[in-house]
């Protein structure tokens, strides 16, 4: 009686242990997909590949913008700025060029090199911008990424999606996959030590 206890324990506990690493390896591949819709059409979209060093030539805040943000173009969705506009020089190629903070930042105003998020306080946003041009101005070299194709003569600071930023997104599906196939390996071997062992 004892012995068929532990039998059906046992058996619930294997059951349990494969319901658990086939419902990891499904997770991991949704992850894998979810990444693959979102990130990789944006990382593959990108043409700001290759990195090189920028020097500051000119920093300038011009007169106040509008911008709308991400969600839509309507009037209350619009917020005024100072637009930010950093010229460097290529080391690559030794052109004058713009400078973007991101992919995204060209998309959203090729005028500026910078676009802030929408904040309530105006003096905030001004206060922020200004930060940031006294940056550019104390630190006149840095890296940058341009485009090697020629498709896109500016450059930005830094790209939205990385190849390190990829890599690390696709660490913890790749983790959870290789965890629940191990699981169902090792159930797998136990119930054939199991029925080679009763069979002997």
């Amino acid at each position: 009686m004892l012995g068929k206890k532990l039998v059906t324990a046992q058996k619930r506990g294997e059951t349990r242990a494969l319901c658990l690493g086939l419902g990891m390896v499904a997770c991991s591949m949704m992850m894998y997909f979810f990444i693959g819709i979102t990130i990789v059409p944006f990382y593959t979209k990108s043409v700001w590949t290759t990195e090189t060093v920028c020097k500051v030539l000119k920093v300038s805040i011009k007169d106040k913008v509008f911008c709308p943000n991400s969600k839509g173009s309507e009037d209350e969705e619009i917020f005024p700025y100072p637009c930010l506009q950093v010229w460097v020089n290529l080391t690559a190629s030794g052109q004058e060029v713009m400078l973007y903070q991101t992919e995204d930042t060209l998309e959203r105003n090729p005028k500026c090199s910078y676009v802030p998020d929408k904040l309530e306080n105006s003096k905030e946003v001004k206060a922020q911008i200004e930060t940031i041009a006294s940056n550019f101005k104390k630190y006149q070299t840095f890296p940058c990424y341009y485009d090697p194709g020629g498709t896109q003569i500016n450059v930005i600071l830094s790209r939205l999606y990385p190849a390190k930023g990829l890599l690390f997104a696709f660490l913890w599906p790749t983790l959870m996959f290789t965890g629940g196939c191990l699981i169902i390996v090792l159930v797998k071997i136990s119930q054939y030590v199991s029925v080679l062992s009763a069979w002997q």
